[in-house]
């Protein structure tokens, strides 16, 4: 068991249970839901059948982060999201998390009721959000990403070179231990074969010594294998789920909160007669 603390004096204990965090993307253009959920009160409703379906954190996105996507400015992103983070903060009980890189984006979410900072570049993009993150107690989802940069051949290894320079970046900010998830970032310029070959090995990710969360969820690597309608995007996510879930995975980062959730409790059920 490992007590993940955030901002606003709130935790989440990781280990004994699988933990889901719904996909909440307010933009036109994101991959998998765009334009869905992109007018605050359908945000909302999604975020509120989320939670009623079992997701303990809701992930709040302003800007797609799919290969491809178009910048947004930083005004148009807090535009989209503090709203909603408003609005669900006023609901009370969710976890909130803002997705995004933008150091004053992140502080303006976690001002209006954000718990969690979900930074896809590691820390390595705008560094100044790694001091955000520490003056606010928020916690931390750091990502691997392979885009901008050349990767060594071993997937592992590759994960090992990245986020340690992203932790040192967070301890050189002041932000402790206990406030960070690690991310390996599947499908962050990583090829099929990559993204198998990282969900083999993932147990490896655990010397790290961090909780892991995971976002295989509608991506190209479940897609490739069991087709491109909804139902089979959200099955091969929930196979992936459970795979990574035996292997050490502890936050589950999903679009179909239901499918996932009843996947995982098999997985569960199997880890704890394991450790008896």
């Amino acid at each position: 068991m490992t007590r993940w603390q955030l901002a606003h004096g709130r935790y989440l204990d990781l280990g004994a249970r699988s933990v889901l965090m719904g996909i909440l993307n307010v933009t036109p253009d994101s991959f998998s839901d765009g334009g869905e959920f992109d007018r605050p009160e359908r945000a909302l409703e999604q975020a509120r059948r989320m939670i009623g379906e079992g997701a303990a954190i809701i992930d709040v996105g302003g800007e797609s982060t799919r290969p491809g996507a178009g910048a947004v400015s930083a005004w148009e992103e807090q535009s989209r999201i503090l709203p909603v983070i408003e609005a669900l903060s006023a609901d009370g009980g969710s976890l909130i998390s803002v997705d995004t890189y933008r150091a004053e984006t992140a502080r303006l979410a976690i001002a209006a009721g954000a718990h969690i900072v979900n930074e896809v570049h590691g820390l390595q993009r705008e560094l100044d959000i790694a001091h955000v993150a520490a003056e606010t107690g928020a916690g931390l989802v750091i990502m691997h990403t392979g885009r901008g940069r050349e990767k060594l051949a071993d997937v592992i290894a590759d994960q090992f070179l990245f986020l340690n320079r992203s932790l040192e970046i967070a301890r050189e900010a002041g932000i402790s231990d206990d406030r960070i998830v690690l991310d390996p970032g599947f499908a962050f310029a990583k090829n099929g074969e990559e993204n198998l070959e990282l969900m083999a090995r993932f147990s490896e990710l655990r010397a790290l010594g961090f909780p892991l969360l995971v976002g295989t969820s509608r991506k190209r690597l479940a897609r490739h294998l069991v087709g491109e309608s909804d139902e089979g995007r959200d099955v091969g996510t929930a196979a992936t789920s459970v795979i990574l879930r035996l292997k050490g995975a502890s936050i589950f980062r999903v679009h179909n909160v239901a499918v996932n959730r009843d996947a995982l409790a098999f997985a569960d059920a199997v880890r704890e007669r394991t450790a008896e």
